[in-house]
Order: structure tokens, then C-alpha cells, then sequence
């Protein structure tokens, strides 16, 4: 085993870690050698969690980890190992499993204390380098954590992470329960920061696609809206923000997540074809010309861009009222200022974030104002590839081109497809993640599920991905026991049931379902009926039910129709019959209006 009397991250293959090979405490990357040594030398575990973009990651690096006082605690006692979470998201749920459990919410920097038995102890989040306004510093929690784990190890339990089950529902008691949620003043859900939820929209809309209703379309109306003209979205560039930390959506954490992207495509795209405001297919075309010109790396796409640019958050999207001002010509800045809330006094620590009054169209003036700021220093980026990930911007794409009627979108997706194939799938395994020449090969459900999804909306038009939908069916099923889906089987940890929480992408179970069924009519096998999950928990899951119990219009035909001619909610299948199969009812497709 590689020497732990120093910090090892300079070998590592995550982004995340990297950023930590400076810090004084002696970081170990997770292994079996390492929780070997662990365990026979009775030594408890640090474990921080984190992702390369992540904002108080950054700053707990300069703070606790940077302190010598801190590191030499922390070195001395305990074996220290960094997680990136993005590459190792079965060990971040275990422990996110135990910090909700501990505290009824957790997020990143995740810093759990572990037994040398893999028992956790006590976890929190961000820990401050001197304690102050009730906030213990990570030394005072390091230091009393250990005293406990000396008194008390033989009596600490061990902590089983439960399966994720969400409640079964019925489906007459659907959108009230989600839209109780539903927060009337501002638009999304909930009272608090507001994250895009991506899921609840796309069920929403395509149960507005089946039934018409003006409440449910003014949900989704004000949340689109409010998404798109406020402080959510990157008004100069294109591309949303990662969640706003106010109910009202005017300041964001201003990472820029791939999921996010490819998530809001798919919404925007299909509220353009089912409520019919053509700004929503400008804010789709807008996010995915920011995917192409970021995010695109090497035929497919990075995980993310950070939230800060050399230490200070949001600084590169931020502008004083002078610079505003002194950029533009009167003429131009009266009219911005027309167009945008432009205050003197700014609406984020003396600077203006911008937020949108109206629609009017300001092409030339945010053109010159995103060349001015393409000058400036850029957030730094998470050059990591996801297997997964990049599966869903696969869907994102094909659905944008659907649905936006971009053939182009569509051979792009295929495109992407096919890389994901080379980089990752070996023919009995689907790697992870990708970075520096180095392929993560561990075996996870989500990017398994998401591939196969991403492939069943492309063998609709394209039956030359028979082979690979085949193959990708029967790994996907390696990962059901029972009634239960496997997350993960890693040799170094402890088996991890997938989660069927749907926010802020599908889950792994979710996508797996929908994938499943969805190969099931392309290759005529039996469907079964489906119960429906708890709302807003199981929002994309619920989608799938809807698949399953017939909502779907399952379209048979020996010729392939034109997307725009046909609804949303529509699964293309080859065949002789010539029918519409739709609510248990199947009429020949000439009869069917939406083709007349």
C-alpha cells in the first residue's frame, strides 16, 4: 500500500481531487488497502465529499484543509480520504443516507466521521477554520468526535442505508398533491431556494399534452417564465445556473451542471410544443448553443463549469452600474435598462446580476456585452466526462430535435451515442466517468439506464441500434434482484440500492423503468400496468407509469412519420398495422386527426 504519512492526490483521476493535493492534511484516495490498514490498525476515517465545482468545497479547502493546526489533528488521528462524488456516487449516498438521517438534510462538502468498521459517527457539511456565531470549527468537531469514538466504539451501530421507496399514489390525487407544493407568488415549488425542477416540469406537461387544464398550465407557465427571465438563467450566453438561492429566483449559485442543460432542454422543448410560446424555443435553442460552445469536449460533454472564477463566486457574470453604463452608448443603455433591472446599488454585493423585465429582443447590445465579458477571467471547469450524463444530454437532444424540428439535433445525438459507446462500453461493461486518458470502468445503474433510454428514442428512426439495445437490456438487468434495483456492486464497498428520488436528474430506477418500457413496445413484448409513485418525488418515474398504463400514443406504421405530426406523447413502432394505439383503443392511423 502507497505510504499515507503524506497527501496522495496527485495521483488521482478526479478534478475534484486535484484541487486538493496542496492542502497539509494527508488525503488518501478510497481503496480496499486502505480501509485493510483502517481496520487493522483500529484507526477511524475522515471522508469529504465533494465535486470539482462546488463552491464551499472551494472554500473549506482554503480554510479548515489549508490550516496546519487543523491538518495536523486530523492526520495524527483519523485517515483522511477525499471522495469526489461524481465518480464515487455510491459512497456519496451512503453518506448522504446518514447525514439526512442525522440532521434531516445534508449537501456538499460532505464531511462525515467514520468508525475504522466503516460505522458512521457524526457527519456535517461546511465547518469553519476558527469557531464562531455557534459554529464549531472542524478541529473542535474533529477533536470531540474522536473522544467519542474512543468511549464509546464497541457501542456505535452500524448504519444500513435504506432502499428508497417512494409511497405508492393515486392518480386522482396527483396534480394536487404536487401542486400544493407550488409556491403561487414566484412560480416553482417550495419556499426556499429554488432549484429547476426538471422533473416535476416534464410530467406536468405531458399530462397537459393528454388533458387540457388552465391551472396546470399556469404552473407551468410561471415557472418556465420565471426560470427564463430571472436570475436563473444566463441571459448573455445561454444556459442555466445550478439552483438560486432565494424563493424569488434573482441570485443563483452560479455553477453551470450538464444535467441542468440537458434537463431544461428537454422541458423548454417540449413546452414549445405543448403550450406554444415560441420563447421557450428560444430558450431551448439558447442552452443548447451554450452546451455546444462549453460543454462540448471531444465529441461529448464535460460535467461542469464552477461557480467561481479565482476564488470569488459569480464574479465573471456579475456588472456595476458604472461598467454597465460606460459599455454602452445612451441609447443602448437606456434601452437595456428598458429590458433589464439595472440598479446602482446592485442586487448582489454591489454588482448587478442580470435579471430580465420583458422580452424585448436586445440581440446586438447582450452580444456586445458577452464579448466584454469573454475577456474577463473564466470559471474554472470539471473536464470529467460521464458516462451517464452524457446519455442524458443524448435524450435532450433527440427530444430538441423532435420537438423543435431540428433534424440536425438529432444526428448529433447519434453522434454523441456512438462516442459514448467507443469511450465507455466493452462489451460486457459500461465504464463510469473518463478524465486525463484515464477510464473509470466501475459499473454503476444510472449511466447503464440512462444508455439504454437514450438508445430506445434513437432505434425508433434508426433500426441499425437493434444490436447495442439488445446488448444494453440485458446488462441493465443485471442490476435487478428481485424487486429491487443495485446501484452499485463495488468490489471496495458495500452493495447500494438505487435511489427513486427524481430531482435534479431522473433517478437510476426512473430511468431504468422508462427505458425497459419503452424497449418493450419497440420490440413487441408484454406491457404491464403500472402504480403510480409518490408526487414530486417520483415525478420522472411517474412519466414511465403513464407509458406503461397507456397514455403514450404507441404508433405502428411501415413507414416513419414526421415527428411534428404526430403528439408528444408518442413512441414510433415499425410494423404492418397501420394504427394508433392510445387509452386501450387502437384506430387506424387515417382517422386519426392529428395526421388529417
Amino acid at each position: 500500500m502507497t505510504l499515507i504519512n503524506r497527501n496522495n492526490l496527485d495521483k488521482s483521476s478526479s478534478p475534484y481531487l486535484l484541487q486538493h493535493i496542496s492542502n497539509p492534511v494527508w488525503w488518501q484516495e478510497w481503496s480496499n488497502d486502505l480501509i485493510k490498514y483502517a481496520t487493522d490498525n483500529q484507526k477511524p476515517l475522515f471522508v469529504s465529499v465533494g465535486y470539482a465545482t462546488c463552491h464551499w468545497c472551494h472554500v473549506m479547502a482554503s480554510e479548515a484543509f489549508s490550516d496546519l493546526k487543523t491538518a495536523s489533528y486530523l492526520n495524527e488521528h483519523y485517515i483522511c480520504i477525499k471522495i469526489d462524488r461524481e465518480q464515487r456516487p455510491d459512497i456519496d449516498q451512503f453518506l448522504m443516507d446518514f447525514i439526512n438521517s442525522q440532521n434531516g438534510h445534508g449537501g456538499w462538502p460532505l464531511n462525515v466521521f467514520l468508525t475504522s468498521g466503516l460505522r458512521p459517527v457524526f457527519a456535517l457539511t461546511y465547518a469553519p477554520v476558527i469557531s464562531g456565531d455557534s459554529m464549531l470549527s472542524l478541529l473542535s468537531v474533529a477533536e470531540k468526535v474522536y473522544e467519542f469514538i474512543l468511549e464509546n466504539n464497541k457501542k456505535i451501530p452500524p448504519f444500513r442505508s435504506v432502499e428508497n421507496l417512494s409511497p405508492v399514489a393515486e392518480e386522482s390525487s396527483m396534480e394536487s398533491v404536487l401542486t400544493a407544493y407550488y409556491d403561487k407568488e414566484n412560480g416553482g415549488f417550495g419556499n426556499g431556494q429554488k432549484f429547476p425542477p426538471h422533473s416535476s416540469l416534464l410530467y406536468l406537461l405531458y399530462k397537459l399534452s393528454i388533458k387540457k387544464s388552465d391551472y396546470i398550465e399556469s404552473v407551468c407557465v410561471k415557472t418556465l417564465d420565471a426560470i427564463r427571465l430571472r436570475g436563473l438563467n444566463d441571459h448573455l450566453q445561454g444556459g442555466i445556473f445550478r439552483y438560486c438561492v432565494d424563493r424569488e429566483w434573482t441570485i443563483p449559485h452560479f455553477e453551470k451542471m450538464l444535467y441542468d442543460q440537458a434537463m431544461s432542454i428537454w422541458c423548454y422543448s417540449l413546452a414549445y410544443r405543448v403550450i406554444g410560446k415560441v420563447e421557450y424555443k428560444t430558450m431551448a435553442e439558447r442552452i443548447i448553443s451554450c452546451l455546444e460552445e462549453s460543454f462540448e469536449f471531444n465529441g461529448l460533454y464535460i460535467s461542469a463549469h464552477d461557480a467561481d472564477t479565482e476564488h470569488e463566486e459569480g464574479i465573471t457574470y456579475l456588472w456595476s452600474y458604472e461598467e454597465l453604463k460606460n459599455n454602452l452608448l445612451p441609447e443602448e443603455f437606456k434601452i437595456f435598462s428598458e429590458t433589464y433591472y439595472v440598479q446602482k446599488e446592485g442586487n448582489f454585493e454591489g454588482m448587478n446580476h442580470l435579471i430580465r423585465r420583458n422580452d424585448n429582443p436586445l440581440n446586438e447590445i447582450e452580444k456586445k456585452l458577452l464579448d466584454i465579458r469573454k475577456i474577463r477571467k473564466q470559471p474554472s471547469c470539471d473536464k470529467k466526462i460521464l458516462c451517464g450524463l452524457n446519455a442524458l444530454a443524448v435524450i435532450a437532444l433527440i427530444q430538441a430535435g423532435r420537438l423543435l424540428g431540428n433534424h440536425d439535433l438529432e444526428s448529433k445525438a447519434s453522434l454523441v451515442m456512438h462516442n459514448i459507446i467507443e469511450k465507455f462500453w466493452d462489451g460486457t461493461t459500461l465504464g463510469h466517468s473518463f478524465y486525463n486518458n484515464v477510464l473509470q470502468k466501475q459499473s454503476f445503474l444510472f449511466d447503464a439506464a440512462a444508455t439504454l433510454a437514450a438508445i430506445s428514442f434513437l432505434f425508433e428512426q434508426d433500426n441499425s441500434w437493434k444490436g447495442i439495445l439488445t446488448e444494453m437490456t440485458h446488462y441493465i438487468e443485471s442490476f435487478h434482484e428481485g424487486e429491487k434495483w443495485i446501484e452499485s456492486r463495488a468490489e471496495d464497498f458495500q452493495i447500494v440500492y438505487a435511489s427513486m428520488f427524481d430531482h435534479p436528474v431522473p433517478s437510476s430506477v426512473s430511468l431504468a423503468e422508462m427505458g425497459l418500457s419503452r424497449v418493450a413496445y419497440l420490440t413487441g413484448k408484454e406491457i404491464k400496468a403500472k402504480l403510480y409513485r409518490q408526487p414530486f418525488q417520483s415525478d420522472f418515474y411517474n412519466i414511465s407509469v403513464m407509458l406503461n398504463n397507456g397514455l403514450f400514443h404507441i404508433i405502428e406504421s411501415g413507414k416513419f412519420i414526421s415527428w411534428d405530426l404526430l403528439p408528444v406523447n408518442s413512441i414510433q413502432v415499425f410494423g404492418e398495422h397501420e394504427t394508433d394505439c392510445f387509452m386501450g383503443t387502437c384506430r387506424p392511423l387515417n382517422s386519426c386527426r392529428y395526421l388529417i
